[in-house]
């Protein structure tokens, strides 16, 4: 399979795996050294990572920031140095919530909130990695994020154990959100399994799992490159000013053109050209994939 593959890969990541494991295991089925991914899943997590062929690498930034779902089932009682199942109990404590105290803890995380990244998160310290400090049995003082919880649901309660299913922006920590929700309700808590079923548009349904790819059929699961940026507004452009603005020649906004920062741009003829940025009334290129 040549360099000229390219596209987005829905991958259904296996519970013990790194992302960069699965990038790995792409690389070597497609025989591409130009892969990578957008948006780590933790090992212990499963369900939809991204990952990107070719020049479509170079749209990972547009996928990143998509909002996510999950399904998470939270151990309540027990707190972990790590919030989930792979790290060191450090606190028991008994489970004496109603559903009522339950319901109205939920309520508290829906919407925009602020959380503490994990000290086990790959966030930088002057540097270095916070899970390399956790190792050391270093902890310090990270800044609160702002994330906004979209869809906080109760899915099944057997307790010690609840399902929750969670749609949030990019950045939150569904880890520190159980941990926190566990300290809502005087109990603790940690993630024990955890299952993204979508990003943005892209859903489990269309995920392939890496048992299941091989280099004859990878292809056939391939989306196109344009597909990373199907949420930005489309420009057409006549072919000979989409040129222009491939070159890298701006081009004067028109009054029946989208009103938006960023599009994705197309030629008459159909050809994805890439994104293109508006300021001033002006278009100038962004990210051009084809010249």
């Amino acid at each position: 399979m040549g360099s000229e593959i390219e596209g987005i890969l829905v991958v259904d990541k296996a519970t013990g795996m790194s992302s960069h494991d699965v990038v790995g295991r792409v690389r070597r089925v497609a025989g591409l050294r130009r892969v990578g991914h957008a948006g780590t899943l933790d090992p212990l997590a499963t369900g939809v990572l991204l990952v990107c062929l070719g020049r479509a690498t170079r749209l990972v930034e547009y996928l990143v920031g998509q909002p996510k779902t999950y399904v998470a089932r939270v151990r309540l009682g027990q707190t972990t140095d790590s919030y989930d199942a792979d790290g060191v109990v450090v606190n028991k404590r008994p489970l004496t919530f109603t559903p009522t105290d339950l319901d109205n803890a939920l309520a508290q995380f829906r919407g925009d909130i602020e959380q503490y990244p994990p000290m086990f998160s790959a966030v930088k310290r002057q540097g270095q990695p916070l899970y390399k400090l956790a190792r050391q049995g270093i902890e310090v003082e990270r800044p609160l994020r702002p994330v906004t919880i979209y869809e906080l649901t109760l899915l099944q309660c057997e307790l010690p154990f609840i399902d929750l299913q969670i749609r949030c922006s990019s950045g939150t920590y569904i880890r520190t959100l159980a941990h926190d929700l566990g300290e809502v309700l005087g109990c603790g808590g940690h993630i024990v399994a955890l299952r993204r079923t979508a990003v943005g548009s892209f859903a489990i349904e269309t995920a392939v799992s890496l048992a299941d790819l091989t280099t004859d059929n990878l292809p056939t699961h391939l989306l196109a490159t344009e597909t990373a940026v199907l949420h930005l507004p489309p420009l057409i452009l006549p072919n000979a000013e989409a040129k222009r603005l491939a070159q890298g020649q701006r081009l004067v906004c028109q009054p029946d053109q989208p009103q938006a920062p960023l599009v994705r741009v197309y030629a008459e003829d159909g050809t994805f050209i890439g994104v293109a940025q508006q300021q001033d009334d002006i278009w100038q290129p962004h990210k051009i994939l084809h010249s």
